[in-house]
C-alpha cells in the first residue's frame, strides 16, 4: 500500500537554521530516500516553497476564486512529502520516526486511495 508521510514545522525557524544545520538535514533526508530505495519502497518526495508562494482555490456559488497562501494559519506549515510503497502502517510509522524532525515538527501518515 502507498502511504504519504506529509511533514510539518516552523517555517519561520526553518528560516534561522544556519548552514551546517541545513546541511545535516539534507543528510539525513538522503539518507532516509536511500533506505527506501534499498528497501523497496519506491520513494518519491520533494521540499515544498514556504506557504508564501501559496494559492489557495476555492469553489463557492459555481465560481472560483483564489487566494494568496495556505487556507488557515497555523503554528505548522507543510514543508515536503514522502510517497512510500510500504507493507503496512507500522511500517509506514517505522520510516516516518526516521525522518529528521525538529522537537515541533510532525508527520501526518495518510494512506493513498487507489484507484481501478
Amino acid at each position: 500500500m502507498r502511504y504519504m508521510l506529509l511533514i510539518y514545522g516552523d517555517e519561520a525557524a526553518d528560516a534561522n537554521a544556519g548552514p551546517e544545520e541545513w546541511q545535516a538535514v539534507m543528510e539525513a533526508h538522503n539518507a532516509f530516500g536511500a533506505e527506501a530505495r534499498e528497501r523497496g519502497m519506491n520513494p518519491q518526495g520533494d521540499a515544498l516553497q514556504p506557504t508564501s508562494t501559496a494559492t489557495t482555490v476555492r469553489r463557492r456559488n459555481g465560481a472560483l476564486t483564489t487566494t494568496d497562501g495556505p487556507f488557515a494559519e497555523t503554528r505548522e506549515q507543510l514543508g515536503g512529502f514522502y510517497i512510500l510503497e510500504c507493507q503496512n502502517l507500522d511500517e509506514a510509522i517505522e520510516m516516518a520516526g526516521k525522518l529528521p524532525l525538529g522537537e515541533t515538527d510532525s508527520v501526518e501518515i495518510r494512506p493513498i486511495m487507489e484507484f481501478d
